[in-house]
């Protein structure tokens, strides 16, 4: 195994943060890291080989499933290999290797003209925010996203990869992860991409993936897929999944399949940053009506204990109350899981009050 490789991963998962030679951050492998020898050896042995573009690469001998995990992983840890979806794999009984085959996404030209085009995508992408603070940099990244990706509904094979939301604006939570990835990378913010499994007893059909990030040394959930789903066409940025810890995050995901770091503060959720996160029913009456007043949207995070049908019934009246103060009527959705909700106000005209529409966020499956 290359040394250098080994010792970089080991002097970065012990805390400390690495620059290149040309001075731009590096950030750990994180599921390297959690590898055993052979599994690592056969972990960089191919990477080497998809970064080469090789048809064929040697590496030791290991069962099929962790061998599909381990590609799996190394994947996660390295998005910016979008060129390499599948592979085969051959192996001889007096031997104690593997030959591995990967399947490519592309022929080597092409791969070489993506390359070039994604590096220089990247590059200027975040160029506008080099110098800012960690929390303005991953906001950057989350405004990016969900400002300009679409979910693909037809779920194509780049859609998967960074070259579906950054070459393309269009993705599925795979790639819209692999993407954050790796625009944190480029801007030497701690990220690695977290993924749970399906449920068909709850309508869950695919896995999902998101991220994990490190700000200010700590762990937070970044799920721009799911903000991204909440958006509406484009002209409003959700952040309901905006540093979430791990209470939070589970109350709509599933359980990770995968190792991943405890996220166990909530104090830098987006909304309880920029107070919009309540304890007490007068503030959102207060500021509901402000809101009638000025005609424009307001949402907010509910934290004043459970989000209970009892609670949520008063919310729903002093939202409704203010607007009949300027006689409007208040249009309410419910990101009910989260506790946040949103709502503007329309002109009354002796109609009846809109009804609260419960938003899902998901993946994009729904119309």
């Amino acid at each position: 195994m290359d040394m250098k490789y080994t010792k970089y991963v080991k002097i970065c998962y012990n805390g400390f943060r690495l620059k290149n030679k040309n001075g731009e951050m590096i950030v750990e492998p994180y599921y390297y890291s959690k590898m055993n020898k052979v599994q690592q050896a056969a972990y960089h042995a191919i990477r080497q080989g998809l970064l080469e573009i090789s048809d064929s690469i040697q590496i030791p001998g290991m069962e099929a499933e962790e061998l599909y995990n381990g590609f799996f992983r190394l994947r996660l840890d390295h998005p910016e290999i979008f060129w390499a979806t599948g592979y085969k794999y051959k192996y001889y009984p007096d031997s104690p290797n593997f030959i591995f085959i990967p399947e490519y996404l592309f022929d080597k030209n092409k791969i070489k003209e993506h390359q070039k085009a994604l590096k220089s995508r990247v590059e200027k992408l975040v160029r506008p925010v080099k110098d800012k603070s960690e929390w303005e940099k991953e906001k950057y990244v989350h405004d990016f996203i969900c400002a300009n990706v679409h979910y693909d509904k037809l779920k194509k094979s780049y859609s998967h990869e960074i070259i579906g939301p950054l070459g393309q604006g269009v993705g599925v939570c795979e790639g819209i992860a692999k993407s954050v990835k790796v625009l944190c990378d480029a801007l030497g913010i701690w990220c690695m991409i977290a993924v749970c499994g399906n449920n068909p007893e709850k309508g869950i059909k695919y896995r999902h993936t998101w991220n994990i990030v490190r700000i200010g040394g700590k762990y937070y959930h970044l799920d721009a897929t799911f903000d991204n789903t909440l958006g509406n066409d484009k002209k409003e940025i959700r952040y309901d999944y905006f540093n979430l810890d791990d209470k939070s995050i589970f109350r709509d995901h599933e359980p990770l399949i995968a190792p991943a770091p405890k996220c166990e503060d909530g104090e830098h959720f987006y909304y309880k940053e920029k107070k919009l996160s309540f304890t007490k029913t007068e503030d959102v009456y207060k500021r509901a009506l402000q809101t009638a007043k000025k005609g424009r949207v307001f949402t907010f995070h509910w934290r004043g204990g459970y989000l209970t049908k009892a609670v949520l019934e008063e919310l729903l009246e002093l939202i409704r109350k203010a607007g009949k103060e300027k006689q409007k009527n208040a249009r309410i959705s419910l990101n009910w899981p989260q506790a946040v909700l949103r709502f503007d106000y329309v002109e009354d005209h002796g109609k009846a009050e809109p009804e609260v529409v419960v938003e899902e966020a998901n993946e994009g499956e729904k119309e």
